[in-house]
């Protein structure tokens, strides 16, 4: 049992930036595997940058950030990018990453969705 996906991904969130909590790679890591498996995009995008930046593991780090990318989460297609004009992404994985990035953006706009932001924006026009 998983339990709450978004608490995991939060809880993940804050060991890895040590908001009200202890900086704890290995916490961060465990809460967001779990947040992932759950199928949250974000904590996907974040166990890349653990992998990455804290492991040095490159290669699962791409692998973390090109499923969230291709899942629509944008800071990922940019990280993608950056990982591209380096060397460390083939065009062929990057022409594949941008096409399911699309298609995923695709899938997740309807007019409700943009109706539903407008009526929020326009009663929270305080904020």
């Amino acid at each position: 049992e998983l339990g709450s996906i978004h608490a995991h991904y939060l809880l993940g969130q804050a060991y890895y930036d040590g908001d009200g909590v202890e900086k704890d790679m290995k916490k961060a890591e465990h809460y967001c595997e779990r947040a992932a498996m759950g199928g949250n995009v974000i904590a996907r995008h974040y166990l890349g940058l653990l992998e990455g930046i804290h492991k040095s593991n490159h290669n699962r780090a791409k692998k973390h950030i090109m499923i969230a990318a291709r899942a629509g989460f944008d800071d990922s297609l940019t990280n993608i990018r950056g990982m591209f004009m380096d060397g460390h992404v083939t065009k062929e994985e990057y022409e594949k990453t941008l096409r399911a990035h699309k298609d995923s953006q695709d899938e997740m706009q309807s007019d409700w969705r943009d109706t539903a932001v407008d009526v929020y924006l326009k009663n929270h026009s305080s904020l």
